[in-house]
């Protein structure tokens, strides 16, 4: 199987090339992903831990899903995907916000990323991928704030940074 690429971006994220995931992460190259939030109707956010076996933030818990965009694939097709690949299910996303973070980790990483957000609804359980996903929660984005405060280690740095900065762009209460 060939390693999965990323697609390099400028900071207008206009494609500038193609490079290997983890030479792209090791390199800390700007390049373009997503992050996808799901809410039940009680305005309850799915939240993902990930797989223990994950090169960088394992058994964290993140927002539903986020991965890298492939060659050609609009975020909204790429957020379907990946929803489907962790979460085993699909549903209608939409674009909210934007923006670029740089986050590096303990293991010589970084993640310098052009982060395109999407948002969605969705009521049952999901049917989680066990190479990817550890466990799952529905939690209100209140509690979930207040955990992040009392026990910031448990969560992803990009989560942090979407949920810190773009808090009024995922409520949909």
């Amino acid at each position: 199987m060939t390693e999965e690429r990323v697609i390099l971006v400028n900071e207008k994220d206009e494609q500038i090339g193609l490079m290997p995931k983890m030479e792209a992460h090791e390199k800390a190259l700007l390049h373009r992903a997503f992050s996808v939030f799901i809410f039940n109707k009680k305005n309850e956010l799915m939240l993902q831990q990930r797989a223990a076996h994950k090169y960088h933030s394992p058994l964290l818990w993140a927002n539903t899903c986020c991965s890298h965009q492939r060659e050609g694939e609009t975020n909204i097709q790429a957020g379907k995907r990946r929803l489907q690949e962790e979460m085993g299910f699909v549903t209608e996303l939409e674009n909210t916000v934007s923006f670029i973070y740089k986050a590096p980790f303990d293991n010589g990483l970084t993640e310098h990323e052009f982060d395109h957000v999407m948002i969605g609804n969705y009521e049952d359980d999901p049917v989680i991928n066990p190479d990817e996903v550890a466990d799952w929660k529905w939690m209100p984005l209140e509690k979930v704030k207040a955990d992040m405060r009392k026990q910031p280690e448990i969560y992803t740095e990009w989560f942090k940074i979407i949920f810190d900065k773009f808090y009024e762009h995922i409520n949909r209460g």
